[in-house]
């Protein structure tokens, strides 16, 4: 099959587009065939060195993935022809950006009927990590005053969209660009945060999601019991230390796959209450162009290679 890999620590140009054995599915794994897969800002980081997740090189790239089930394992909870969708292994390597991708069951989820599989490729790792933040660590709830750091972005996009859902009042953190675009997305107060600063326009809020290390200046706009969710600066002890002396909740999230967590991901997409927004699609061969775009920062939404 053809896969993505990477023999050494460097720019797009490491990326590798060669052939490799096809995986077996193990007891309770399903083998996917790969329609599309997801391209994120750490599978970037981890290609340059700067997040050695993976330890060295040689390894496959890329977690999101969707697709259709080829083979079943032992004990494995779909059946061939199923679509599905997920983020599996993360943080172990997955090898996603592949034709094929033998995964436990359990870590993939129905895709959504209404998604196709770009669409689809482009939810689990940002949605997840959303999800996980404000509803699973904050306990985002209807009536809830919410700040959403880099609000356009794959994960930010969600997590205005996941927040929204849950009946919250969202304010988002957007260059001027980007506001009709989260303001469609349900932002309900957008803040240019190139021309105003955020810590003087904003306070007593609940819920901070901060995917942009603002960790310490977030913590001034979150009322007393307010709950700050970083995603960036997850493993900090001393930034933890300072919200809870300042009487605040500190949430660091580090993703993990939760088909649960999918599922309902999932009814909310097919509910119409979220929908994935892919800027711009590559073939699997250009991978490396696709982490240039990534890796430029200017991505509204998501990046998906086609596989196939």
């Amino acid at each position: 099959m053809r896969a993505v890999v990477q023999n050494s620590f460097g720019g797009p140009e490491v990326l590798e587009t060669v052939d490799i054995d096809r995986p077996e599915p193990l007891g309770g794994e399903v083998l996917i065939r790969v329609r599309a897969s997801g391209v994120n800002p750490v599978d970037v980081a981890v290609r340059s060195g700067a997040y050695p997740l993976l330890g060295e090189p040689s390894f496959g790239v890329g977690w999101d993935i969707s697709g259709v089930v080829e083979e079943v394992g032992p004990g494995a909870r779909f059946k061939v022809g199923d679509e599905v969708f997920g983020m599996p292994f993360f943080p172990r390597a997955a090898t996603g950006y592949a034709e094929y991708v033998a995964a436990p069951s359990r870590q993939v989820a129905r895709k959504p009927a209404s998604l196709d599989h770009v669409q689809a490729a482009a939810v689990p790792l940002a949605a997840l990590t959303a999800w996980q933040g404000l509803v699973d660590a904050a306990g985002v709830k209807a009536g809830d005053r919410v700040l959403i750091h880099r609000a356009a972005g794959g994960v930010g996009h969600f997590a205005v969209q996941i927040a929204k859902a849950r009946g919250a009042h969202v304010i988002a953190l957007a260059s001027e660009t980007r506001h009709e675009f989260v303001r469609s997305l349900g932002a309900d107060e957008v803040i240019d945060y190139r021309v105003t600063d955020f810590a003087d326009a904003v306070h007593d809020l609940d819920i901070v999601f901060d995917s942009n290390a603002q960790g310490s200046r977030s913590l001034r706009v979150l009322r007393p019991g307010g709950t700050l969710v970083s995603i960036m600066e997850h493993w900090n002890q001393e930034l933890a230390a300072e919200v809870e002396a300042a009487g605040r909740n500190f949430a660091g999230v580090s993703v993990e796959p939760d088909y649960a967590s999918l599922e309902a991901i999932a009814a909310l997409i097919d509910a119409g209450r979220i929908r994935p927004h892919v800027q711009e699609t590559f073939p699997l061969e250009e991978a490396g162009k696709a982490h240039e775009l990534v890796g430029s920062g200017r991505v509204q939404g998501k990046v998906v290679l086609t596989i196939g």
